[in-house]
């Protein structure tokens, strides 16, 4: 059997927590009396067994998201579908949901498949990604392999003067690449800690100062610009504010 977790709230907000996860089961097809038990599992499992007789209006956006996670399970699935599971919501709930998602995982035998522009979300719960720009597949593979596939540290430099300092950066060994975006400098580098210094010994000795370093193991993020050209931050930042809107134009309808 398949479960779906959507982006979207469902619930409905004139019944309880403990009757839409009933109501899911009847969707489903799935006996009264089994139904009841399992209802009562999953409100325990999300931590709402002692909000499930209060009305869905009355949830917070975690809780309501807690729900969405229960409804989704209430037929046992094999295989749970979780779009974007965690849009929205503050980083304390951010957590807790990971952790029951980590349940799922280890308790249940679960597969899981998750939607998600959060990066550093990828990397803590999925075993594979697959990264998606324009609706096409980029590149697939565990966390380790694709961060590992980047082949360095990254350094991010910038200079005080107004000029193209590549061709010195590039000169300075163990640097593999170096990148100008708007005056900093990205370079990917082996053993970066080593790296650095080079690089702004290279520069002063020839009359530049170095304003502004940073030095970062590689990460998903990085990984996403390498492929993609642009920081996944700017494509969370235009979700949030799309899903935001449309929450606020949906709430003004009800009215």
């Amino acid at each position: 059997l398949i479960g779906v977790v959507p982006q979207e709230y469902t619930a409905d907000e004139d019944l309880t927590g403990y009757e839409n996860i009933i109501l899911c089961a009847d969707l489903y097809g799935i006996p009264r009396e089994v139904s009841k038990k399992r209802a009562l599992e999953l409100l325990e499992l999300v931590e709402l067994t002692d909000f499930k007789d209060k009305r869905v209006e009355t949830y917070s956006g975690g809780m309501r998201r807690r729900l969405e996670l229960a409804c989704g399970l209430i037929n046992r699935p094999k295989v749970l579908f979780l779009d974007e599971p965690t849009l929205g919501l503050d980083v304390q709930t951010r957590a807790a949901t990971w952790d029951y998602i980590k349940r799922l995982k280890k308790e249940y035998g679960m597969t899981l498949f998750m939607t998600t522009h959060y990066l550093e979300e990828a990397d803590a719960l999925c075993d594979r990604i697959a990264i998606i720009d324009h609706g096409k597949i980029i590149v697939t593979g565990t966390p380790h392999e694709l961060k590992d596939g980047l082949g360095g540290d990254i350094i991010t430099i910038s200079i005080k003067e107004n000029a193209d300092v590549t061709e010195i950066i590039r000169s300075v060994k163990h640097v593999k690449e170096v990148k100008n975006e708007d005056g900093a400098y990205r370079i990917k580098a082996e053993a970066g800690e080593l790296t650095a210094p080079l690089i702004i010994e290279a520069l002063r000795e020839k009359g530049y100062t170095v304003t502004k370093l940073s030095l970062t193991e590689p990460t998903l993020n990085e990984v996403y610009l390498e492929y993609t050209g642009r920081a996944m931050r700017d494509t969370e930042e235009s979700k949030e504010a799309f899903i935001s809107q449309r929450i606020t134009l949906r709430r003004a309808r009800g009215r």
